[in-house]
């Protein structure tokens, strides 16, 4: 993607990739998961019962089955008749079909299959909510592809990748589970997701009341859209965790940008810059010192999202608090421009090449493979327009105002498209949510989006519960010795608040 940012010169480059790729990107890599890489279903956890804190749990002896179903590809048009086969996931070890509920994974912006990986409390609860574990794909994504490997060949095709669509999707594949599956028809089915996967459970719920009896949304910025919150606050929160891992951390990275546009002014600087950090490709242009610093606002993201209190290796293989670590490295600010960016090296290198087993680092590189980077890009410029911005005093980065028509241009360089900044608020009702019921929203303290979410009650039905330990859904992750008590006290009681609405819905059948 990045060979098209050319036309728009440096700055253009630096912004569309700070608003597409972070906004998006970071959105996607941090969805709350097992402490196992992606694919290794071995490494599941037990689908069987949380256990007492501090427990490893069993690993499980069976699995998941494969299935598909024919979705409409529009579901709000008539013309177009045709279908594709939507890839859902079914585990149904604990389901009782006297009692039983269905718990069902709104699939995000990947492969279903690496989300049900990497989403273990459904695993852990799954015993004691006598549930049955559907995980559905989101259309676009995986093998969820309506027109097949001509999905993404131009907008045309793209025209129905929207989050109504996929909800609609949702909703009828609920629909054919109940009318096919003996003892499911009065089943009380709840809506899970995390990050983009936590909005849509959210919205599952407000436009599918009939279809869901609850939904739980962790980490969810679904104010993160016009001016709902302000755009700087998730770089202010970024910015906080480095303050409070290390003293001068913060200071440090502030000032190796200006370290960075000094030493890239020159072909030797870029020379220097390319050693330096150790980079598979150097660096030839200021084009391309502007890509590095996209990088590396990127990492420091990223290491906000997966700041968990164990080891770790969902991204990439970490140690516990990794920002702490990484804080120890960023003690000076005040250092010449050279050792302040050879101690910025070392601090990255920790995310990217805490194994040691990296011989260079690439800066195009991203976490995962099972991740649709693309179609997010499309989705982020036409209705996921999420403003963000940054002013060097309240956070840790250059500044950069949220620049609506730089972006609109760029994404109508690349998809033919123009994005649509109000429209999620005019759907989904922005704050105005007080009429809707039975929706947990659960946010991390440590979490940059948790900015762009819901962090107190609403009403008595829409539940805000914060981790102030919890970075990005730390909720959703399978249980771990090293879990805070903040999020065992978090997962019992949205397991308590799930139970009140399964309870609830048996006694309407």
């Amino acid at each position: 993607m990045r060979g098209r940012y050319k036309a728009g010169g440096a700055q253009a480059a630096l912004l569309i990739v700070t608003m597409l790729r972070l906004p998006g990107l970071l959105l996607l890599l941090s969805l709350g998961s097992v402490c196992c890489p992606p694919g290794a279903l071995s490494a599941l956890p037990l689908a069987s019962r949380r256990g007492p804190p501090g427990r490893a749990q069993p690993r499980p002896t069976a699995l998941y089955q494969t299935r598909y179903f024919p979705q409409k590809i529009d579901h709000f048009g008539f013309e177009q008749d045709l279908t594709f086969q939507q890839r859902y996931l079914v585990a149904d070890q604990h389901w009782r079909k006297d009692n039983g509920s269905i718990l069902f994974y709104t699939g995000n912006e990947g492969d279903i299959t690496w989300f049900c990986n990497n989403t273990g409390f459904m695993w852990d609860v799954a015993e004691e909510l006598n549930a049955m574990l559907i995980f559905a794909e989101h259309r676009y994504y995986g093998e969820s592809l309506p027109f097949g490997n001509k999905s993404y060949s131009d907008s045309k095709h793209l025209n129905y990748l929207t989050s109504e669509q996929a909800l609609a999707d949702f909703a009828i594949l609920v629909q054919h589970l109940k009318e096919t599956i003996p003892g499911a028809l009065n089943a009380p089915v709840i809506a899970i997701g995390g990050s983009y996967g936590g909005m849509l459970a959210a919205w599952f719920r407000m436009k599918y009341p009939h279809v869901v009896v609850g939904a739980l949304a962790a980490s969810a910025p679904i104010w993160q859209f016009e001016d709902l919150v302000p755009c700087g606050t998730f770089y202010s929160i970024v910015t906080n965790d480095f303050k409070k891992s290390g003293q001068c951390c913060s200071e440090s990275i502030l000032n190796s940008w200006g370290a960075i546009n000094r030493i890239s002014s020159t072909d030797e600087g870029l020379k220097w810059l390319s050693s330096a950090f150790h980079l598979c490709s150097p660096l030839k242009s200021k084009q391309d010192a502007a890509v590095l610093k996209a990088w590396l606002i990127e990492t420091w993201v990223n290491l906000a999202m997966v700041n968990y209190p164990y080891k770790a290796d969902f991204l990439q293989p970490l140690p516990a608090w990794p920002i702490q670590v990484v804080c120890k490295f960023l003690k000076n600010p005040k250092l010449p421009d050279k050792l302040l960016l050879q101690n910025v090296f070392q601090a990255v290198n920790v995310y990217y090449n805490y194994s040691g087993a990296a011989s260079c680092l690439n800066t195009s590189q991203s976490a995962t493979r099972n991740l649709g980077l693309t179609g997010w890009y499309y989705q982020a410029c036409t209705e996921m327009v999420m403003p963000m911005c940054t002013d060097g005093v309240n956070d840790m980065f250059e500044p950069r105002k949220w620049n609506f028509h730089v972006f609109s241009e760029e994404c109508f360089k690349l998809w033919k498209v123009r994005p649509r900044p109000s429209w999620i608020p005019s759907v989904y009702g922005g704050k105005n949510i007080s009429s809707h019921s039975n929706i947990i929203f659960s946010n991390g303290g440590l979490d940059p989006w948790s900015g762009g979410g819901v962090t107190r009650n609403i009403t008595d039905s829409l539940i805000a519960i914060v981790i102030p330990e919890g970075a990005h859904h730390l909720d959703l992750r399978a249980s771990n010795p090293g879990d805070p008590k903040s999020v065992l006290q978090a997962r019992a009681l949205e397991v308590q608040y799930m139970k009140q609405w399964i309870e609830k819905s048996r006694h309407k059948h």
